[in-house]
């Protein structure tokens, strides 16, 4: 009862404690996004996505203010892909590990960070583009290298927290 009891009174100071610690000024109000989940889309939206992904499996489908977002799975990778209302695909996000990445794209990275291991590969379609980022770990850091149409960028950079500069 004892230990019960000292938990809660810890656990209300903390709780007290950070309220009082947080700046108002410090808060920032994003708009209100509603996603809901739905039983159907309308005909123009699921004769897009079954052409477009013939074979997709585990297929949810979710309202996203007008707009229609499916997730499923095609090729052992995850996939969020946004539809308008009209069936028009706005993008495509597929989720994967190293044996996804094409291997013109593997080999670029590999060959540029030859100390760094793939972990991820994130695949974007988007109006015509075609991104991947591949996240990497080394012995000290993570990285994240955007690819798009030959060319490298390194976009993010942390070091793990056993290894970072003091």
């Amino acid at each position: 009862m004892k230990k019960t009891f000292m938990m809660l009174l810890v656990s209300m100071f903390m709780t007290i404690h950070l309220l009082k610690a947080q700046d108002k000024d410090s808060v920032i109000s994003l708009p209100e996004i509603k996603v809901t989940s739905v039983s159907s889309v309308n005909a123009d939206v699921a004769n897009a996505f079954r052409r477009s992904f013939p074979g997709a499996q585990n297929l949810k489908w979710y309202q996203y203010d007008r707009d229609y977002i499916a997730k499923f799975i095609l090729r052992d990778m995850d996939h969020n892909t946004l539809y308008r209302k009209s069936g028009v695909m706005v993008y495509d996000i597929s989720y994967g590990f190293e044996q996804h990445i094409p291997e013109q794209v593997r080999e670029l990275v590999n060959k540029a960070y030859d100390n760094y291991k793939i972990i991820r590969g994130i695949h974007i379609s988007t109006q015509g583009r075609d991104i991947w980022m591949v996240k990497m770990e080394g012995m000290k850091k993570y990285l994240t290298i955007r690819v798009e149409d030959g060319e490298m960028d390194e976009v993010e950079s942390f070091y793990k927290a056993e290894t970072a500069p003091q």
